[in-house]
């Protein structure tokens, strides 16, 4: 593989979260540096989220780790323990099937840059999101906590 150009990669805005659970998520964007590289067995997204923008809803993934590592500015990482300043340089790892949901937050007034790493699970994973009424599976993707779709 050679070099990626980052720049030349496309840039997806916004999320899958079903409306209005995607507001917090509208402006954050993500590239897929990962695929682009060809990469398989993990992902590798570069995430820009602008001043007011959250990385998800607060979640945990039942079967996959994650990382981030913030390149630039800072962000509030909430978990189930409170809140933590991460800077330029600051990391975190989650551990897959620790019901501990975390997020990122962008309280700052400028653009953060962060880089995140996670695993890619054959078959998908399931997530939880226990501040809202939404689970996420790989069988059926979004769906309230009773199992409905969302419409």
């Amino acid at each position: 593989m050679t070099k990626l150009n980052v720049g030349a990669l496309p840039i997806r805005k916004g999320s899958g979260y079903p409306p209005p659970l995607d507001g917090p998520c509208r402006d954050r964007m993500r590239q897929a540096l990962g695929d682009a590289a060809g990469l398989t067995q993990f992902g590798v997204n570069l995430l820009q989220l602008p001043p007011g923008c959250w990385s998800s809803q607060r979640h945990w993934h039942s079967g996959e780790d994650e990382f981030v590592w913030v390149l630039g500015g800072e962000v509030v990482l909430v978990t189930d323990a409170g809140e933590e300043v991460l800077r330029a340089g600051d990391c975190a790892g989650f551990k897959a099937g620790v019901r501990d949901g975390h997020h990122l937050q962008n309280r700052s007034g400028q653009t953060a840059i962060v880089l995140e790493v996670g695993a890619r699970r054959p078959g998908g994973d399931d997530v939880d999101y226990p501040d809202v009424d939404l689970r996420w599976t790989a069988a059926a993707g979004p769906t309230h906590r009773d199992g409905s779709r969302y419409e």
